[in-house]
């Protein structure tokens, strides 16, 4: 009979253990969201930002059926170097053990078993969230559901500007996931600083943060996650006129080849990739890096005053 417990990495279950600061990652972004031999370089490189910042990394993947929280490095370049990997949401996640497979796992996937952990700060790059036509085709990712009964904090930079912002922004408010921005009263748009909708609520620093998450379990109230956009800098988001560009070719090349459902993320965002000659790369690599070490703050943060978040 097969075992289909979640193993923990030694070095994160000593951390859980001794109650240390820890941060979950996500494995999509390395088999799915960059290229490579890059995605794994800059997987290395996002647990090494964590580290720096004084938590412990804790990516999360399937291998050979076991799911792992805290891969090790021959787990993690098993993810990004074979083929075959599966994208699992957390709906595909037993499915996926029973048959033994390799896979990624996607936001609302990563945040479920983070906090079945004892994981309570997740970094990633951006959300997924409703889909343009969603109106047509009830196109939502299932992020938005599963932040809505996950107690996480989740450290991005908004949703993928490939989505309806607004739409997702309003689903999000309907399903009760507190929105805050980090140092800013504007939500992100993943490649762009702004994606042009307000937020009630703004954040100074990692301490005010885990203040929002010692008062949210004081409460007893709210099963749900909290929301921490962290915007690029202007300097350093992708240009707006390419970005636009690039995505109107981008949505218009999805209609022609019939593109839908689950592949409709990676399609546009290799589009992006072809597209911009590899800037918009560069910029998903500086988001990904700015949310793990504001993530580890968070978490370090937490630590200190002795709250389960960390």
């Amino acid at each position: 009979m097969k075992n289909f417990h979640v193993r923990l990495g030694i070095e994160v279950a000593d951390a859980l253990r001794e109650h240390r600061p820890v941060v979950a990652l996500e494995s999509t972004i390395v088999s799915h969201g960059l290229p490579r031999p890059e995605n794994l370089r800059v997987a290395r490189e996002i647990e090494q930002t964590v580290r720096d910042a004084g938590a412990v990394p804790a990516t999360i993947g399937m291998v050979g059926g076991q799911l792992v929280v805290g891969l090790d490095d021959a787990e993690l370049t098993r993810l990004a170097t074979v083929d075959g990997v599966s994208k699992l949401s957390v709906r595909d996640l037993a499915v996926a053990a029973a048959t033994g497979a390799d896979g990624a796992t996607t936001v609302a996937a990563t945040s479920a078993v983070a906090a079945a952990a004892g994981i309570g700060v997740f970094a990633t790059g951006g959300l997924g969230g409703v889909h343009r036509e969603a109106a047509h085709t009830f196109d939502e990712s299932a992020d938005l559901g599963t932040l809505a009964r996950t107690p996480i904090a989740v450290v991005c930079a908004g949703v993928k500007s490939i989505l309806d912002v607004g739409a997702t922004l309003e689903r999000l408010e309907t399903l009760g996931v507190a929105v805050v921005g980090y140092r800013t009263r504007r939500f992100p748009g993943f490649y762009l600083t702004d994606a042009g909708f307000d937020l009630d609520w703004s954040v100074d620093s990692p301490e005010q943060v885990a203040d929002v998450l010692a008062a949210r379990a004081g409460h007893g109230a709210h099963p749900g996650g909290l929301l921490v956009a962290n915007p690029l800098p202007i300097d350093e988001q992708l240009d707006p006129a390419l970005h636009d560009r690039t995505l109107t070719e981008g949505l218009a090349l999805l209609e022609r080849d019939g593109v839908t459902g689950k592949a409709v993320t990676p399609y546009l965002l290799a589009h992006f990739h072809s597209a911009t000659a590899g800037a918009s790369l560069a910029v998903n690599v500086r988001i990904i890096l700015r949310n793990a070490d504001l993530a580890a703050r968070i978490a370090v943060a937490a630590a200190r005053r002795g709250d389960s978040a960390a």
